[in-house]
């Protein structure tokens, strides 16, 4: 027995062994590779011996170690056809036995490690960092040409003889297909101009030329990286061995040396290491002098080739130190990172493979990036070509391929579609057409098959999957991809190198260290079997699961550094939770399909609850890939319906296969979306996954890494997306190709509406080709080709184009903006079809052919020779909006050919000719050539800001249809003038250095005009002299409208040579002048300006003349600011007015006027009786200027009002001489007035005949000076109002205004508050006032204060009324100022309005009302409302009889008897008792009982709104039953049941004299109706009866009507809010007849129909007395409309029947019948369905005040005879027409009266179709004289910053939601 049997164990044992694996020898070699990969094999393989070759072998198998040997061990038994005896010896014995020999003795072999790469030894020494000796060139060179060559001999080994693993067809090498390449940057190192690598896939060898590309640099200096991205599984790595393999075969011979690492095995060394060490340690080390050979590497560093693979798996990050020295040791990727930059090896080559994602800071900005794309269809094809042999093979797989869209696309990724191959090879033999790619629809199912394809046959893998799932987990979760053959268990170990799922390789952990290392063959697969494992495993349940169904964001700026390694892990999930799995999980779990399938369905529900959030477009992605790998339709419709309108796409890389996922998604979905990718690296042939995808609207793609090999593809798919809108290819790199095929698939799309190629540097052929097919795109609206390189040639070609169009509308060029704006067709016709509507039948034809066009050509170096090109292509074209031509070099010869041409062009809106070196001689061309343009609005030159702008008004006829459109937006027909005159021109030459020798010049450019309008020469140098001659020569000028003079040097003696032109120039009405701001302005009508503004309805200026509005007489005014107005300039300035015509305003403004200046002025004022107004406003005055002031009512008796504030603001208005003298006003407030001054004051103001108010608030007169002032007043002729508001009055000077009252006969009332209001107020009559009245409120009166104010109140015997209102009196206050009140005889009313009669309870109030000193004749109490008001009646009398009655009823005992006594002594004459919401008590009910049995006088008693107990109901009604005179009972509003009514209604027992009863708000039915009817029986002087809301149904009614037939006097009847229907009317109608006096009724909200209500009707017209009638709220119909317009009672007032269904037909009748009655006040027919039967007046109402048509479906045909007839009705305050369909003809009928009713408060216009047309009109009406406070427009079509500017113009339109008329202040 040999060594070798011995150290076994056992000699048959190993002769089995030998003897099976000599049948296998290829076998095992390739296992001994797998398992030994440093291992060389040349010496072993060439044992001419096979038994010593194998045993040889199987002991560097043993000697590796026990993991490995159980792991072969496993691999023969499962993989080999061993006998079952021998396979359970070998496993009894070596696959899990413990007793492992320690070592074989079988040769001499090298520890494990000792060789990094196989031949090649290496010395144990380690190359450190120490200094390198000397050596002489020759011996460098010869080192280092020997470490080349074993560099090169290394990389030929590894990469020769490539064998198949298990199961593969064919060799590695013979199926390599090349990837798709891009470069990512625009600067990539390229020297081909197509920036994709397409590569020729007939190429003998793949991508030769392509690889080469890669390092074909133009740059010489500085690093040289290159960063190859791709997702997983696209080729990266495989590129990478690619490079190396043909470097070894020499086909890269510009690299002398190439170096290959990977970060995953990097990762594991945790030592710093220097480059040497890096280079030499760990790749391969020289056989000698290493120092030598890093030297030559250093020297010829541009010929070196590092390979980084996997830079996305780095564990450590980069040192930033950076400080370090580039030799010190360091990390790998610090290495790496000194490498990129230049720091180690400068000029080397350094490549490095990655996923897309954050990259590490340490690679330079300037590395150039090349994205991995995969494979295309020819790569496809090329790849099954090579991975079948034979021919039908290859037919059969590509047939399979083609027939299956998803299984295609998935292809696209070079590591699945080599997994679709694996899988196909075996489906396909035995299988028929189309059924292998059914069971390869997903991504994971693809994986699924592999597995059992690479089983061997008859093997359950299921154990061996999990276990090896379970490593793949645990690698995922702690981030490891290279295990240690201690991770794996040797089964499984076995099982995976079986199949070819395993990969090993040696790991250096180190310099001197390495082993064995395993990973998977790819990161995909660890994934699919980690899921498998989750899926499969009963350790998982469904809660861990679902929580690893996530979504990862992959935004290139926001992940962390490193990425995950679980990409794929949610995919895979997915797809094994699809039902086509099942089967496989159920095999593999040994578990049934419903534990399998409540797994798969937490996926889908996790999956759903994902698709619910707001995902970002990489987990969008992520989701799509997912929900397709479920195969679930529902899921898929769920997601896509749950997709966002717009779904963004920016910044992160995508593949065909992405946009695969989600077209197929996408695929389930009804409703349009938006694709929008921004920023993305797509993938070339991206687009042709949208194929076919329905549901795309909007689709735009912006990113420089598009090309044209994307606008291929792009062209390929546009004809089959049927619903895309807008298209959308900006910041790409196309080229003409590209274009080509673009515009060939354009015209495929007609349904294209917006195109955008922006930013592609599109040339001028491009552009062209491009606009050709705006004809073949009928619903276009944008195309957009900005930022493209275009000539002038070709752009006047374009413009060509936008004017033979027929659908272009506007073509914009500035700059870097190229825009073209179209109409479609459909569009186009309906528009020109509304205009033919409006302009009528004779012009149809006309402008059907008319079409607008905006032509905008800026900064486009245009000269004076194109633009005779240019005015040649548009004299012919269509109608201009505007052209723009700004920011070219037509010089003064370019813009005065625009300017001649334009009248012929065309334009209805602006040419803009600005920043075109226009000159001063080119200004007066330019004036000429437009000085015939009859459609000229505006022209604007400033030559300083380089402003050259024509604006133009639409051609009468074409303005006519403007103005009908801006108005009439519904098409309504209205009446316009049949030739609406143009504008007057506006000339603005501002800032163009006009002196006064240009005048004569100018003048002659101008009057060749045919009609001026607004002159603005500001901002020149015309001065003094210029202003002289102007004023000479605007005569001249005919008739403008304004002229500025602003900024021209001017000094006030320019006002006075322009204050002449008054007189000579017609127009001129206004004059404004400031010299500080140098603003100097003559303009006519101030209203026509303020609308010509800014944009302010320029087209509505013919609205006053259509209305028939005059010019409205406007005085002149004369404005001058911010100038020092001395006594001589003002005499000259006066002098000078003197003979200006009038009405005239003078407004003057300096800093300070002195009383000299003043006085100057004053007395100037009697030679100006033109003067209307002086105004003195932001000037200083003097404290004497009150005075001055004041004596100007005597200096000149025109004088009507003065008005002085603040000593800063002084306004004097004047009567006109046509005019009577009347009263006059003065106010001087703020003026300091202190009591010094209010006596010369006075004396002034007792000079005026009439002072009708004066006003002396916020001045300083205090105490003393009020008291100065109420002595003074009898000399003062005030017959108005006195304000002496907040003047520092405390409660002295109340008391003192009570005591002066006796000697003011005429004053009638004063109202004082003391509190943060402080007002003061007295109000006088002409003559003696008998009454007076007197408020005070928050006077804080103290107990001091209370017997002077009753002192003072007693000898006011005039003062019948006295309210205290918050003055803090308490209860013994008042009760102390009532006892001292005494008058002689008279009548006094007290009201006290305070907080505490809230709370103090009647019994309280009462007792407070007991201590007066008269007759108490009236009580009121209402504790809601605070107030207590007591009528008292001097002098103080008693009745004997009451005498009597107050003993015979008090118990003398008790003080409730005592208050009684006193309260009957105080209150027998007691006529009336109110108490209104208020709480009585059971004591105070007592009390009233007591003393309404001894108010023998007592006619009248309320209590109303009140809660009252059952018992003080009881006490109250006792003491009610024995007022048998009560004339008036008002019950109504309070809280009682049902029964409590009842026993309220035993009051009306006797009652005969009755007149008033209300008992509103309480339930009458039953018993309690028949003891009310009981009580009106009686009741035979009753007048009014209210019965609101008491629950009256028709038999109440009729009780009731029966009960009615004896109040033959009522005149007043109120049943409305009840439940009567039309029998209950039937039984009141044959009532109402008999109750001759009946003046008003109410049954208004009840249930009446037609037929109770036309029985009303005919009764109601036998009413003769009738004035009230309301019947609203009640279905009555026409018919009741009807029979009351056959005979209306002549006296009726007021007719109310809102929401009454009435129609037109009873509308009009009413109409007609409100003929017959005179005195009718009130109209309301609101919310009635009225349309064209609203009632207009045939004769006049001259008492009707207020008319109510709210929401009666009212239009403008309607409106216009019920505008008319508004005139008929002059007392009409308000006028209600809210929410009707008014539109612009009708406000305009509405403005024609406005200036006609005078008596007009308020027109409410509310939710119309009014708009801002309409609205100015309704400004124009108003302007003409019109008392209207407010017309209110909310919620009309008036855009916001038309309102703002029309409410400013006219501040009583108000267009806001809450009514914001403002209140008129009391007294003024």
């Amino acid at each position: 027995m040999d060594p070798v049997s011995l150290e076994l164990g056992t000699e048959n044992l190993c002769r089995w062994l030998v003897s099976l694996l000599s049948k296998e020898p290829e076998w095992l070699s390739a296992k001994v590779k797998f398992f030994l990969p440093n291992t060389e094999l040349g010496s072993g393989n060439q044992a001419p011996d096979t038994t010593q070759r194998i045993l040889l072998q199987l002991s560097k198998l043993h000697t590796q170690g026990q993991a490995t040997w159980q792991a072969f061990i496993h691999c023969v038994c499962m993989e080999l056809d061993v006998p079952l005896h021998l396979e359970v010896l070998l496993l009894s014995t070596w696959g899990h036995g413990d007793d492992f020999p320690s070592r074989l003795e079988v040769g001499e072999e090298s520890p494990p490690g000792s060789q990094l790469h196989p031949g090649l030894k290496r010395p144990h020494q380690s190359c450190g960092s120490s200094p390198r000796p000397k050596q002489c060139r020759k011996q460098q060179q010869e080192l280092a040409s020997r470490y080349l060559q074993l560099l090169r001999t290394s990389a030929q080994q590894r990469y020769v003889d490539r064998t198949p693993g298990p199961g593969q067809p064919l060799a590695f090498h013979q199926a390599y297909v090349p990837p798709i390449l891009q470069w990512s940057r625009a600067s990539a190192p390229f020297d081909s101009q197509e920036g994709v690598i397409t590569g020729d896939p007939k190429a003998e060898d793949g991508a030769d030329v392509n690889i080469r590309d890669l390092f074909n640099t133009k740059a010489n200096k500085g690093p040289r990286v290159t960063v190859l991205l791709g997702k997983a599984g696209m080729g990266k790595t495989t590129l990478a061995h690619r490079l190396c393999q043909k470097w070894a075969d020499g086909q890269l011979d510009h690299f002398q040396a190439l170096f290959f690492f990977e970060f995953r095995q990097l990762n594991l060394i945790t030592s710093f290491l220097t480059l040497p060490q890096l280079l030499f340690d760990l790749y391969l080390r020289p056989e000698a002098s290493p120092e030598a050979v890093f030297q030559y590497l250093e020297e010829n560093a541009n010929g070196i080739l590092l390979i980084f693979d996997g830079l996305d798996e780095v564990l450590y990050p980069c040192s930033s130190k950076e400080t370090e020295s580039p030799e010190d040791p360091a990390s790998a990727l610090t290495l790496f990172s000194r490498l990129c930059h230049g720091t180690l090896l400068p000029g080397c080559w350094v490549m490095t493979t990655s996923r897309p994602g954050k990259l590490p800071a340490c690679l330079p900005t300037e590395a150039a990036t090349v994205h991995m794309w995969g494979f295309d269809g020819p790569r496809v094809e090329e790849y099954v070509n090579r991975f079948f042999s034979d021919q039908p093979s290859q037919q059969a797989a590509l047939a399979e391929l083609r027939a299956d869209r998803h299984l295609w696309s998935m292809c696209a990724v070079p590591a699945l579609c080599r997994v679709a191959c694996l899988c196909l090879h075996r489906l396909l033999p035995g299988s028929s057409p189309g059924q292998s790619a059914a069971l390869l629809p997903t991504m994971t199912q693809n994986y699924m098959q592999m597995v059992l394809t690479l089983s061997p046959r008859g093997f359950r893998p299921a154990e061996s999957l999990l276990g090896l799932g379970e490593v793949a987990l645990r690698g995922l979760e702690t981030g490891k991809v290279i295990f240690s053959s201690g991770d794996i268990p040797p089964p499984t170990m076995a099982f995976g190198a079986a199949l070819g799922l395993l990969t090993s390789f040696c790991v250096c952990t180190g310099p001197g260290h390495q082993e064995t290392g395993y990973a998977f063959t790819h990161l995909s697969l660890q994934e699919f079997l980690a899921a498998l494992h989750l899926m499969a495993s009963p350790q998982v349940d469904k809660d861990a699961l679902t929580q690893r169904v996530t979504l990862t964001s992959r935004w290139v700026q926001r992940t962390k550094a490193r990425l995950g390694l679980s990409d794929h892990l949610p995919t895979f999930l997915a797809g094994l939770a699809s039902r086509a799995c099942r089967p496989s999980l159920c095999l593999l779990a040994q578990r049934d399909e419903a534990w399998v399938g409540a797994k798969q369905a937490a996926v889908v529900q996790a999956l759903r609850k994902l698709a619910t959030r707001r995902l970002t477009g990489p987990k969008v992605v992520e989701l799509c890939h997912c929900v397709c790998e479920t195969q679930e339709p529902e899921l898929a419709g769920f997601t896509a319906h749950s997709l966002p309108h717009q779904l963004p796409f920016h910044n992160f890389l995508l593949t065909y296969a992405d946009l695969a996922a989600l077209t197929n998604v996408l695929g389930h979905r009804d409703a349009p979306i938006h694709l929008d990718f921004e920023g993305c690296p797509l993938e070339p042939r991206c687009p042709e996954a949208l194929a076919g995808c329905g549901q795309v609207e909007n689709l735009s793609f912006k990113s420089r890494k598009c090309g044209d090999a994307f606008a291929e593809a792009l062209s390929r798919s546009l004809p089959t997306m049927g619903s895309l809108k807008k298209l959308g290819l900006a910041g790409s790199k196309i080229t003409a190709r590209g274009i080509t095929h673009l515009v060939q698939a354009l015209p495929l799309c007609p349904q294209l509406e917006e195109v955008s190629f922006q930013d592609n540097h599109l040339k001028d052929w491009e552009a062209l080709n491009i606009v050709e097919v705006l004809p073949h795109l009928p619903q276009l609206k944008k195309l957009d080709l900005s930022l493209s390189s275009v000539s002038v040639s070709t752009l006047l070609s374009l413009t060509k184009v936008a004017v033979t169009c027929p659908t272009v509308r506007m073509l914009k060029v500035r700059e870097a903006d190229l825009i073209f704006l179209l109409s479609p067709h459909t569009e186009m016709a309906a528009e020109l079809q509304r205009d033919s509507d409006l302009q009528g039948n004779a012009n149809q034809s006309k402008e059907t052919q008319r079409r607008s066009l905006a032509l905008s050509l800026q900064k486009c170096q245009l000269r004076a020779h194109d633009v005779e090109v240019l005015i040649a292509q548009l004299r012919d074209g269509p109608y201009l909006d505007e052209v723009d031509l700004s920011g070219n070099q037509l010089e003064d010869e370019g813009c005065q050919l625009m300017a001649e041409a334009a009248p012929q062009l065309h334009i209805t809106r602006k040419l803009d000719l600005s920043d075109n070196g226009l000159s001063v001689s080119g200004v007066y061309s330019v004036l000429r050539a437009v000085s015939t343009c009859r459609t000229l609005a505006e022209l604007h030159i400033s030559l300083l800001h380089k402003t050259v702008v024509l604006t133009f008004a639409p051609e009468p006829e074409e303005q006519e249809g403007i103005q009908k459109r801006a108005a009439f937006p519904d098409s309504l027909t209205f009446q316009m003038p049949s030739e609406p005159p143009l504008l007057p021109p506006r000339i603005r030459l501002m800032h163009c250095a006009l002196q006064a020798q240009h005048l004569e010049q100018l003048c002659k450019a101008l009057e060749g005009s045919c009609c001026l309008g607004h002159l603005d020469l500001s901002g020149n140098a015309l001065g003094d002299k210029g202003v002289a001659l102007l004023a000479q020569l605007l005569p001249g000028l005919g008739t403008l409208r304004s002229l500025n003079l602003s900024e021209n040097g001017l000094s006030p003696d320019a006002v006075f040579s322009l204050t002449p032109c008054f007189s000579t120039v017609q127009w001129l009405l206004h004059l404004d002048f400031s010299s500080e701001s140098q603003r100097i302005i003559l303009r006519g009508d101030r209203r026509d300006r303020d609308l010509l503004a800014a944009g302010s309805l320029p087209e509505f200026q013919a609205g006053a003349q259509f209305l028939g509005f005059g010019r409205r007489h406007t005085s002149r005014s004369f404005c001058l600011k911010e100038c020092h107005l001395e006594p001589l300039s003002l005499s000259r300035l006066c002098d000078t007015l003197e003979k200006c015509p009038g009405p005239l305003e003078v407004k003057l403004s300096c800093e300070v006027l002195s009383d000299q200046s003043l006085e100057t002025l004053l007395h100037h004022l009697p030679r100006l009786p033109q003067l209307r107004l002086l105004q003195l406003s932001q000037t200083g005055l003097s404290p004497r200027s009150p005075f001055l002031l004041a004596d100007v009512f005597s200096l000149c008796p025109r004088v009507q009002k003065v008005d002085l504030r603040s000593l800063h603001h002084a306004t004097l208005h004047f009567m006109s001489s046509e005019e009577q003298e009347g009263r006059c006003c003065g106010r001087f407030t703020g003026c300091r007035l202190s009591q010094e001054h209010v006596e010369p004051l006075c004396w002034l103001l007792s000079k005026c005949k009439d002072l009708s108010q004066l006003d002396l608030s916020a001045n300083l007169l205090c105490d003393a000076g009020l008291r100065c002032l109420l002595e003074c007043l009898p000399q003062v002729p005030i017959s108005g109002s006195l304000d002496l508001s907040h003047n520092s009055i405390s409660q002295e000077g109340v008391l003192c205004l009570v005591e002066t009252l006796p000697s003011c006969p005429r004053v009638r009332e004063a109202s004082v508050n003391l509190g943060s209001k402080q007002t003061f107020w007295i109000h006088f009559s002409r003559q003696e006032e008998a009454r007076k009245t007197l408020r005070l409120s928050e006077c804080s009166f103290g107990p001091e204060h209370v017997p002077r104010l009753a002192t003072g109140l007693s000898q006011a015997l005039q003062l019948t009324e006295l309210t205290l209102t918050q003055c803090f009196l308490g209860p013994e206050q008042l009760t102390l100022l009532l006892g001292l009140l005494k008058w002689p005889t008279g009548l006094f009313t007290l009201r006290v309005e305070e907080p505490w009669v809230a709370k103090a309870g009647v019994l309280t109030l009462l007792e407070v009302c007991a201590q007066a000193s008269g007759n108490v004749t009236e009580i009121s109490i209402s504790e809601t409302q605070q107030q207590l008001c007591i009528q008292l009646e001097f002098p103080h009398q008693e009745n004997p009889e009451a005498v009597a009655l107050r003993l015979a009823h008090c118990d003398l005992g008790t003080h409730h008897s005592l208050l009684a006594r006193q309260l009957m002594e105080t209150c027998e004459r007691l006529r009336q008792l109110s108490l209104s919401q208020v709480n009585l008590c059971e004591a105070s009910a007592l009390l009233l009982q007591s003393l309404l049995v001894s108010l023998s006088e007592l006619k009248n008693f309320r209590l109303t709104s009140s809660c009252v107990s059952s018992n003080g109901l009881a006490h109250l009604t006792s003491g009610l039953s024995h007022c048998h005179h009560l004339e008036e009972l008002d019950l109504s509003n309070n809280q009682l049941g049902e029964e409590g009514t009842k026993v309220l209604m035993g009051v009306l027992e006797g009652k005969c004299w009755l007149k008033r009863l209300d008992l509103s708000h309480l339930p009458l039915g039953g018993s309690t109706l028949a003891a009310l009817t009981q009580g009106l029986s009686h009741m035979t002087l009753l007048q009014s009866l209210h019965l609101s809301r008491s629950n009256i149904g028709d038999i109440g009614c009729c009780h009731l009507s029966k009960v009615l037939r004896a109040a033959t006097s009522l005149e007043e009847l109120s049943l409305s809010h009840n439940h009567i229907g039309d029998t209950g009317a039937q039984n009141l109608a044959a009532v109402l007849p008999a109750l001759p006096e009946l003046k008003k009724i109410d049954l208004s909200a009840n249930g009446i129909g037609p037929t109770g209500g036309a029985r009303l009707a005919e009764s109601l017209t036998l009413c003769s007395h009738l004035e009230e009638l309301m019947l609203g709220c009640n279905a009555l119909g026409d018919p009741t409309a009807l029979g009351l317009a056959k005979g209306l009672p002549r006296h009726l007032r007021v007719l109310h029947l809102p929401s009454s269904h009435l129609g037109p037909e009873g509308a009009l009748s009413l109409g007609q019948a409100l003929d017959g009655c005179p005195h009718m006040e009130e109209i309301s027919l609101a919310e009635n369905s009225l349309a064209g039967g609203v009632p207009h007046f045939r004769q006049e109402l001259l008492l009707l005040r207020q008319i109510d048509l709210v929401s009666c479906e009212i239009d403008n045909q309607t409106a216009k005879p019920l505008a008319a007839s508004f005139v008929l009705c002059p007392a009409l305050e308000k006028i209600m027409l809210s929410w009707n369909l008014l539109g612009d003809e009708a406000a305009a009928e509405l403005a024609r009266v406005l200036p006609r009713m005078g008596r007009l408060k308020r027109v409410d216009l509310e939710k119309n179709r009014i708009t801002a047309y309409g609205a100015w009109l309704l400004a124009e009406g108003l302007a003409q004289g019109s008392g209207i406070q407010v017309i209110r427009l909310w919620n009309n079509p008036i855009p916001p910053d038309m309102a703002q500017r029309l409410q400013s113009q006219e501040p009583r339109l108000d267009f806001a939601f809450f009514d914001n008329q403002p209140h008129v202040p009391r007294g003024t």
